[in-house]
């Protein structure tokens, strides 16, 4: 339940303040990033967590306490996720290639090494505009395709709780009710890429009235209620 107090603070303007605030609810034990670039998100992390970031090239100077950073692609990581010492994931934070198809693996990946409980984060799933949600970069803010990884989770796990927050300047999607053991999205991957794959911009912006990523407003009230769920 939310309290008074909570309904009392200031909404949530960007995802970094998202991020920061999941992480002072939350207190995860274990946290994972996805595509740390200079590593500032990580310093959200509370003391006491544990923190592994995975990146195929990170420039973070200062990493936080108890941080290891991983120097390799998600993929790779996940083959032997050494660095996480057998420990469960407690919250992740997906931010890697803007790729769609990248981003629902690493999605999977994650819920596998995650708890019932956990918490899944994805980056960059409600667009702007068609620029700067295409495949290739062109413009300085940059979503990528990654609002098709929303639409294929819904899709194809429609036993996951699934919203994203609208926060500036892209969005973020909250993932809830994992369950480790479900391998459908792996074993229909190829399968969901070329049902999915085919959808472009003018497809979302023409289904908008279906709110295909059942947005919520960037309120921390209502996205405490939905991490207490």
């Amino acid at each position: 339940m939310t309290s008074a107090h909570d309904r009392l603070i200031e909404p949530i303007s960007t995802y970094y303040g998202l991020l920061r605030r999941v992480h002072e609810f939350r207190r995860p034990a274990t946290y994972l990033e996805i595509g740390v670039h200079e590593g500032h998100s990580l310093a959200f992390a509370q003391p006491g967590t544990r923190i592994v970031g995975v990146d195929p090239f990170p420039n973070v100077a200062d990493p936080p306490p108890d941080c290891t950073i991983v120097a390799a692609t998600s993929d790779a990581f996940f083959a032997d996720p050494i660095a996480l010492h057998g420990r469960p994931v407690d919250l992740a934070f997906i931010d890697g290639l803007h790729l769609w198809e990248q981003a629902l693996r690493d999605f999977a990946n994650v819920e596998a090494v995650s708890r019932p409980d956990s918490v899944i984060l994805i980056h960059d799933c409600n667009p702007i505009d068609e620029i700067t949600s295409s495949r290739d970069r062109t413009t300085v803010i940059w979503s990528g395709d990654v609002w098709k990884t929303i639409v294929a989770v819904r899709r194809h796990r429609s036993d996951l709780t699934v919203h994203t927050v609208a926060v500036e300047p892209t969005g973020m999607a909250i993932i809830t009710g994992l369950d480790p053991t479900n391998t459908v999205l792996l074993d229909r991957f190829d399968d969901i890429v070329t049902e999915i794959g085919r959808l472009e911009y003018a497809d979302l912006v023409a289904t908008n009235h279906e709110d295909p990523h059942n947005l919520v407003a960037p309120d921390w009230a209502l996205v405490r209620d939905l991490l207490d769920s």
